[in-house]
């Protein structure tokens, strides 16, 4: 067995950070744009090129050993559970129910972006990971912080989890999979690309794919049945790629105290329909631009009491148009400009939410100069300064600054060190739920007096690129001001109240990943400190603000112990806050492994052992809801 490549991308500060172990054609992203160099282009255009190439190029990988769940098909979030970057607390699984939050923040702070476009979900923040999308077609996820986020995020004052289109590569894929709790699943994806004639250097691409999953559930009224199919047509071109892309989704699922503390099983039906266009365009010298359309219709059927749906049930339709544009114009060896527009609409219907404020246009525009400084053919200094405009027909406008100071010093030996200090601002609106619903009765409350949220953060992120290893840190401190949370009180009827808060945040980060003879290694410690000031004795337990980990520490391992074995690990160890409404320890150990098994007689084929939670840990993710258990699935694959 040829060892396959394995590239560990790592984001600290406000940059993407990288780290590849091999040569050969890899996946880089240019600016906001994807392209394809060889490792060769990378490091010989010149002498004179080689900090300003290095700095600009991000190579395409994962920051987790797995990329596939145990207990259903796989999806654009699939394992960011055991991302060092982010924290992802779900409810019955990650692909269930999943509010991920960057550097202590919430659900509602982190934007999902496909190409130039961040996918806006206005009913909440629970919803924007519903992305009915084949992760084939998509990178590994970018997380986007500080500066970046600030520059490129929409509605997302935290960070941005943000994917682009991948080129079509003539492949396919079959898989069935069974396990425990009735787990069933079978999947097929298809794709062709071939070029327009003998001469042209053009290529059509056509891709496809179904999957479907059903389950009785790690615990008891924790079943679910998901479906999805996706499908789009490419024309990809030396400096440019264009995509059309359709993509449906359906989800069923149940979990007890799914959102309220009541001890009743609660179920969720979800329907995503997502059409995009996007087109990528690189020109002259290091410049290119990108254009992202969209049109996403979700709908949400929420049942308080599967045994008693009449007690109380919900629907919800909401649906979002968008067209977004960003990229980055070099004007000269010194300078260049970064830029990113977004324009989003969206409206809803709804049984529970008031009929008054059911629609919202969006506006955002960041423009960021940015400035080099060469102080000699292997080291440089980059500025960046510039703000983001966001406003809104419904709530006053901001202005966000948006600045960086980055010294970055290539070696003899091609190695990098990097060290960054940034100052970036970004502002967000509230949902549908938080604001426009009954701010005296029901089990989610409303509040109509909150008001636009902001952020502003401060960092210091330091890098080291070996050859065979990479280390990465970062300090920062955090300003949130009115953020949005959902609160509980022992004297109130209702589930949820939605809240402002004042949060100063302190964090610190670490990530060392490295590549051995056979095994390849990622670890990260993070450090979070929070002083919450939310001006109301009232509140006796935070879901989402004060749901972070002090300390958490997570290790990722591939280890290659013959020709035909591979062997995934992903371990994630926490030590939480406390909160009045978990239920058992503060701490846990979460453990997913695979031990995949490659036939030498039948080539393509691939059988595969899972386990996620290895150890059955009971930890409950959101305060009051109880935690999955373990899931195990054998699951055979024959790819072409």
């Amino acid at each position: 067995m040829i060892r396959p490549v394995t590239i560990i991308a790592v984001c600290i500060g406000s940059s993407i950070s990288l780290s590849a172990y091999s040569a050969g054609l890899q996946t880089v992203n240019v600016g906001h744009v994807v392209a394809n160099k060889s490792d060769k282009d990378v490091h010989n255009d010149g002498e004179k090129n080689r900090v300003g190439q290095v700095e600009k190029i991000t190579i395409e990988g994962a920051a987790t050993a797995n990329e596939s769940p145990v207990g259903t098909f796989t999806t654009p979030i699939s394992n960011l559970e055991y991302d060092p970057r982010v924290d992802l607390q779900s409810r019955n699984m990650a692909e269930a129910q999943a509010d991920v939050t960057i550097r202590g923040g919430i659900f509602e702070n982190t934007g999902f972006s496909v190409g130039s476009a961040t996918l806006i979900d206005p009913q909440s923040g629970h919803y924007v990971a519903e992305i009915p999308i084949a992760p084939e077609m998509l990178s590994a996820p970018a997380i986007l912080t500080g500066v970046d986020n600030s520059l490129y995020g929409t509605n997302s004052s935290v960070g941005s989890v943000a994917y682009q289109w991948r080129p079509i590569q003539t492949a396919g894929s079959v898989s069935v999979g069974v396990g425990n709790n009735d787990f069933n699943m079978q999947r097929i994806h298809n794709a062709a690309s071939w070029a327009l004639d003998d001469a042209s250097q053009w290529k059509v691409g056509v891709e496809g794919e179904y999957s479907r999953s059903q389950s009785d559930g790690s615990i008891e009224n924790g079943d679910h049945n998901f479906e999805r199919a996706s499908g789009r047509v490419q024309l990809l071109g030396d400096t440019s790629q264009t995509d059309v892309f359709f993509g449906y989704q359906e989800k069923f699922f149940g979990w007890p105290n799914l959102y309220t503390p009541f001890n009743v099983n609660e179920t969720e039906d979800l329907q995503t329909r997502l059409l995009m266009v996007n087109h990528q365009q690189q020109y002259a010298q290091n410049s290119n631009f990108e254009v992202s359309a969209y049109y996403r219709k979700h709908n949400d059927h929420y049942v308080f009491s599967r045994e008693n749906p009449d007690s109380f049930q919900a629907f919800h339709e909401t649906k979002v148009k968008a067209i977004a544009a960003s990229g980055r114009h070099e004007l000269s060896d010194t300078l260049a400009l970064n830029y990113a527009v977004q324009l989003s609409a969206d409206e809803i219907e709804s049984t529970s939410l008031e009929n008054n404020f059911t629609s919202r246009d969006y506006y955002k525009v960041s423009m960021v100069p940015e400035y080099t400084v060469a102080f000699s053919d292997r080291e440089q200094l980059t500025f960046r300064v510039g703000a983001a405009y966001d406003d809104t027909n419904r709530d006053d406008s901001q202005l966000s600054l948006i600045s960086d100071i980055v010294w970055q010093k290539l070696n003899p030996d091609n190695s990098v060190h990097t060290v960054n200090l940034s100052y970036s601002e970004a502002t967000q609106v509230a949902g549908y739920t938080a604001i426009g619903g009954s701010t005296s009765s029901g089990l989610f409350r409303s509040n109509d007096a909150l008001q636009r949220e902001t952020s502003k953060n401060l960092e210091l992120g330091m890098s080291f690129d070996e050859a065979t290893w990479r280390v990465d840190s970062a300090v920062f401190y955090r300003w949130d001001n009115e953020l949005t949370d959902w609160t509980y009180s022992f004297d109130s009827t209702s589930a949820r109240v939605a809240n402002p808060v004042d949060i100063e945040t302190l964090g610190v980060e670490f990530i060392a990943i490295a590549r051995l003879d056979a095994v390849d290694l990622v670890t990260s410690y993070a450090f979070l400190d929070k002083s919450e000031n939310y001006r109301d004795e009232n509140i006796d337990a935070s879901f989402y603000a004060l749901n972070y980990p002090p300390h958490r520490f997570t290790l990722g391992m591939i280890w290659y112990p013959g020709d035909s074995f591979e062997i995934k690990v992903d371990n994630e160890w926490r030590k939480q806050e406390e909160n009045v409404l978990r239920q058992g320890g503060d701490t846990a150990f979460f453990t997913h492994i695979t031990l995949t098994y490659l036939p030498p007689q039948f080539e393509g084929l691939n059988v595969i052992l899972a386990a996620d939670n290895l150890w059955d840990e009971s930890f409950e993710e959101i305060p009051g809801t109880p935690g999955r258990s373990e899931q195990l699935s054998l699951t055979i694959s024959y790819l072409w």
